[in-house]
């Protein structure tokens, strides 16, 4: 079965959060007052939380859109500013409402300033519980893109190469014939290519887009705009904290895959994780 979405489980989790608050808070309005029915006690534990939906879709929509890094942290800190004293005035003016007090100005800022600490405190839990999630579900992904690129490159492993296929490489003053199965990568040299293999390296007077379309694409695939690996060639795979990938070749030679390029070589080998 395919895992269900991050953001179903955290919409589901935010839907329990809100349902278990608000009975377990009008129970506890109701001990506080009999005078209070279960129907007002209902609502005024429904009003006061409803808020706290809102500021829930607004911390996972600015982690989406920036990720689970520093911006998203600066932006969900500035909004303290305008979200707690906004959220503490809403409730203690609900309160009074529902305490049949009259308008009183000074009454609705003491009530406020007393609100302040909780709704800090809830802020903050649903800050760190959405940062967690989107945490959770990078790593995640990580994990399922290493594990499909693993297939991959043992695939490729399997491979018969074509023998007979080989490239008239430069080196130096002399030139040599090299068997395409064994370079481990291409890279662009303005108007020539230079090709690695078993820890050498030499020089063809081509590009690389023309090579790459003589090249068997089960094999070769581009790790950036200007280089080409052999994915048989790949030794081990390391994924970055960035959600690039580093490659290290059967020579030793250690490559870097852009997460530009990670998912266009995800793309086109025709495998994609399962599930978001």
């Amino acid at each position: 079965m395919r895992r269900a979405p991050v953001a179903t489980a955290v919409g589901l989790f935010t839907a329990y959060s809100y349902v278990a608050t608000v009975l377990a808070v009008a129970w506890y309005l109701r001990r506080g007052s009999a005078e209070v029915s279960v129907g007002a006690s209902l609502l005024w534990a429904a009003l006061s939380y409803t808020p706290w939906l809102g500021v829930a879709g607004l911390t996972w929509a600015v982690i989406r859109r920036s990720g689970p890094g520093w911006r998203a942290t600066s932006v969900l800190a500035a909004v303290i500013l305008v979200a707690v004293p906004l959220i503490a005035a809403l409730n203690a003016r609900t309160d009074m409402g529902f305490l049949n007090h009259a308008s009183d100005g000074g009454e609705w800022a003491a009530r406020t300033i007393d609100r302040l600490p909780v709704v800090l405190l809830l802020y903050t839990a649903i800050v760190a519980v959405g940062l967690a999630a989107a945490y959770w579900r990078s790593a995640r992904d990580a994990r399922d893109r290493i594990a499909v690129l693993i297939a991959a490159l043992s695939q490729a492993r399997t491979l018969e190469p074509d023998q007979s296929q080989r490239l008239l490489v430069s080196t130096g003053r002399a030139r040599a014939s090299i068997p395409v199965a064994d370079i481990e990568w291409f890279a662009s040299a303005g108007n020539y290519v230079v090709v690695n293999w078993d820890g050498k390296e030499g020089l063809i007077r081509d590009t690389l887009q023309a090579l790459e379309a003589r090249l068997d694409p089960r094999l070769f695939t581009r790790s950036h705009r200007s280089s080409l690996i052999n994915l048989a060639r790949v030794g081990q795979v390391q994924p970055l904290s960035d959600g690039a990938w580093r490659l290290t070749m059967a020579s030793g030679a250690e490559l870097v895959v852009s997460r530009t390029y990670r998912d266009a070589v995800l793309e086109k080998l025709g495998r994609t994780p399962q599930g978001r």
